[in-house]
C-alpha cells in the first residue's frame, strides 16, 4: 500500500478552499452583517476567489498563482480587522494564516521551477 505525498500546490488550493469557507463562516454565521448587507458582503468576500479554486480543477500551479495574487487583498483585510475589531481578531489571524499559507506554498513550488524551452 503506497500513499501518495500531498504536494505543496494541492496544500496552496486547500488552503484557498478553506479561506473561502472561512470567509463563508465568517459572514454568514459567526459574525453576521445587517440582513439589507448580507448578500453583497458575502459576494465580495467570495467571488474574489472563485477564478483561482476553479482554475485549480484544470492547473494547479496556474491557480495557486491566481489564488496566491488574490490572498494579497485578504491579507490586508485581515491585518485591518485584527487591529480595528477585537471581536473578529481570531477570525482575522486565522485569515492572515491561510493567506500566509496559500502565497508560502506557491514560492516554495516556485524555488525549482525551470520553464520548458
Amino acid at each position: 500500500m503506497s500513499t501518495r505525498p500531498v504536494s505543496v500546490l494541492q496544500l496552496g488550493a486547500l488552503a484557498l478552499l478553506a479561506l473561502c469557507a472561512l470567509q463563508i463562516a465568517w459572514h454568514v454565521w459567526l459574525q453576521p452583517p445587517p440582513p439589507s448587507r448580507w448578500w453583497p458582503t458575502l459576494l465580495i468576500a467570495v467571488v474574489p476567489l472563485l477564478p483561482g479554486l476553479l482554475t485549480c480543477l484544470t492547473n494547479l500551479r496556474r491557480g495557486v498563482l491566481i489564488g496566491g495574487i488574490v490572498c494579497l487583498f485578504y491579507f490586508c483585510h485581515g491585518v485591518g480587522v485584527a487591529y480595528g475589531d477585537p471581536p473578529a481578531r481570531t477570525l482575522a489571524c486565522a485569515e492572515i494564516a491561510l493567506t500566509l499559507l496559500a502565497i508560502g506554498a506557491l514560492g516554495w513550488d516556485a524555488r525549482d521551477y525551470r520553464r520548458k524551452r
